[in-house]
């Protein structure tokens, strides 16, 4: 089995069984935002276009490009479909001309002659763009699993395809906090050091369940050549951003699992595995060129950006005519007021007024009462400030998701009082009916957990009040507060109040004040 890295989260597979393109992106992403990192235009994306499968693992545009799919990826290419509750990403492929169509069934295994693949999807709300997924592989010759951005759950169940010889895994999230947000420097930089520590804990953690020979962390991080992101790549010019890059990742799980084996995955990077066997080359860039990418990264970051702003230009000269202020309300509000009524968890969540300042447009979301109105002083427990091009766009394309365009994109200004609100994200990446029902009926169906675990001088509800995990394979107690090591959720134990957002307590006692043995698993 031969694996080539196309750049991001993209790879080319090629089997004994016919090969795989999965998540190919060029970019720019998000209203011309992101580009993979490092440049990956070098690469010969006709010969990888002429793959026999595609596999596209969710609708970030950081994962599904369709400009270049238009371009290099023929139309009867047969399209491994993740089996997702809405219908959103078939939609988009079929409007591309794809319609040579395998739908996968979450978990099961499906063989084409020497080639056993299977896809799992993860599909909670906070999963993606309300879904993501895995690609597991096996010829006979060797096997991979390719976990992309998803964090899975139920690992047992994954892992029992098979024994995965190499292991690729997102190690720098797709995120805005806390770059976007209004807060005072000191406090930025610390929060960005805390995301950064959580990401590489939760990458930890899946590398250490897993336990495969050879792991490759990818899926990020981004390059920002926009003039007014560039500070926020990586660890920021101010060290107020999370975007951990390959060889960082490299060298702190060195010091955390120095027996297990890591590899740089870049554009160009060939993995060749055969029973048990592994070879590692670089075919796009040579090791001087590697070590000025990593080694130099700013002078690097900037020649990109120097040469890059035409692209820049050519996608914002695809954004709509900026909406007349009062256009612009009546749209938003004849979109949103249906599926705000539909909603009452959300709205519930969400619990207060939401304000949007959109160029000349002053206005606010009252979750409580499903309105859409102009701004009038109202008391926000949130705000946020956006470029009227970026919503004008959003509304002509009937964009259903803004965390998957504007949020994404970084263009925009974001504060809040208190915690973070994920109802509140939630709904702006559920602006269709579909999407909303679905949201809807999964928090109907978290609400019961009833299931009780020990974990240290603790008795807590086994499943994590966020999003159902296995406390007791995820949970940590320290000084009286547990931690999900999934998504670094934390909880004070003592009250059951969430410490990460508003909403989710969780049940919890001492074990000596419970007069039930309670077994720990």
């Amino acid at each position: 089995m031969r694996i080539t890295g196309l750049g991001h989260a993209g790879m080319f597979i090629e089997t004994a069984g016919g090969s795989i393109l999965c998540d190919p992106v060029i970019g720019p992403t998000f209203f011309g935002s992101w580009f993979p990192f490092p440049n990956n235009r070098g690469l010969d994306w006709e010969r990888f276009g002429n793959a026999d499968f595609l596999y596209v693992s969710h609708r970030h545009r950081d994962h599904f490009d369709p400009a270049l799919m238009q371009r290099y990826v023929p139309k009867d290419i047969k399209v491994l479909l993740p089996e997702y509750p809405t219908d959103d990403l078939e939609t988009d492929l079929r409007g591309l001309g794809y319609d040579n169509i395998i739908y996968t069934q979450a978990g099961v295994p499906l063989e084409f002659g020497d080639l056993t693949l299977m896809v799992t999807p993860l599909r909670a709300p906070s999963d993606g763009p309300i879904g993501d997924s895995s690609l597991s592989v096996d010829d006979g010759t060797a096997s991979i699993l390719n976990q992309n951005d998803s964090h899975p759950l139920d690992l047992e169940r994954l892992l029992g395809f098979s024994k995965p010889d190499a292991y690729f895994t997102q190690v720098s999230g797709a995120i805005w906090w806390p770059m976007v947000y209004d807060l005072e420097q000191g406090a930025k930089q610390n929060f960005a050091r805390l995301k950064r520590e959580a990401q590489n804990k939760r990458a930890m953690y899946y590398i250490e369940k897993v336990d495969a020979a050879h792991v490759f962390p990818m899926a990020g991080p981004p390059m920002f050549l926009r003039e007014e992101l560039f500070r926020f790549n990586g660890f920021g010019l101010e060290d107020d951003s999370i975007f951990t890059d390959q060889r960082q990742f490299l060298a702190h799980m060195a010091q955390e699992r120095p027996a297990q084996k890591g590899y740089l995955f870049v554009p160009g990077t060939q993995v060749d595995l055969s029973g048990g066997e592994i070879s590692v080359t670089q075919t796009l860039y040579s090791e001087d060129e590697i070590e000025h990418v990593f080694g130099d990264k700013w002078a690097y970051l900037a020649a990109q950006r120097d040469s890059r702003q035409d692209e820049i230009a050519a996608e914002e000269a695809t954004r709509a005519a900026v909406l007349p202020p009062e256009e612009m309300l009546a749209a938003i509000k004849e979109w949103w007021e249906p599926l705000l009524r539909r909603g009452r968890t959300i709205r519930d969540g969400v619990g207060g007024n939401v304000r949007f300042r959109i160029g000349d447009l002053d206005m606010v979301v009252d979750f409580p009462r499903a309105k859409v109105r102009e701004y009038a002083g109202e008391e926000c427990i949130y705000w946020y400030t956006i470029p009227a091009d970026l919503v004008s766009t959003n509304i002509r394309d009937h964009e259903i998701d803004w965390s998957n365009s504007i949020f994404l994109s970084m263009q925009f200004e974001v504060g809040r009082s208190g915690k973070f609100n994920e109802f509140l994200t939630t709904f702006l990446k559920c602006l269709s009916r579909d999407r909303i029902e679905y949201v809807e009926n999964w928090y109907s169906e978290q609400t019961d957990q009833t299931e009780d675990a020990q974990l240290g001088d603790w008795v807590v509800q086994r499943r994590c009040p966020h999003l159902r995990a296995d406390l007791t394979k995820t949970g940590k107690i320290e000084n009286g507060v547990l931690t999900c090591s999934l998504h670094d959720w934390k909880w004070d134990l003592a009250s059951g109040r969430c410490l990460t957002s508003q909403g989710h307590p969780i049940r919890s006692t001492r074990a000596a004040d419970d007069d039930a043995t309670v077994p720990a698993a």
